[in-house]
């Protein structure tokens, strides 16, 4: 049995999405706005500045991280999985206050 790997940190997944072919250069500055805005509809929410549900935002994250699978799954398939692998590790991230302040 193959042990499964890390769960990515949103550094490596930022690196790994700057680095695949599998998406082209303004699809990539789509999805990194789209997580730029996401990050900060946290933070608002972190710092009382915003009303958005914890699953307002579950939602969001989950339409992104789709969109991203969607679009890496046939050029980067080993991408695709360790994103996949990685999702809830990357919603516990974002979705606990201090540890979201860490990053």
């Amino acid at each position: 049995m193959v042990p499964a790997a890390a769960p990515l940190d949103l550094k490596s997944l930022e690196a790994g999405l700057k680095e695949t072919n599998a998406i082209g250069f303004f699809t990539k500055i789509e999805i990194k706005n789209q997580v730029g805005d996401l990050v900060d509809e946290f933070r608002a929410v972190y710092q009382g500045r915003s009303q958005t549900s914890l699953s307002d935002l579950r939602s969001a994250y989950d339409r992104l991280l789709l969109k991203v699978l969607a679009l890496l799954q046939d050029g980067d398939p080993r991408l695709a999985k360790a994103i996949a692998a990685s999702r809830d590790s990357l919603w516990k991230m974002l979705s606990d206050p201090k540890t979201f302040a860490t990053i």
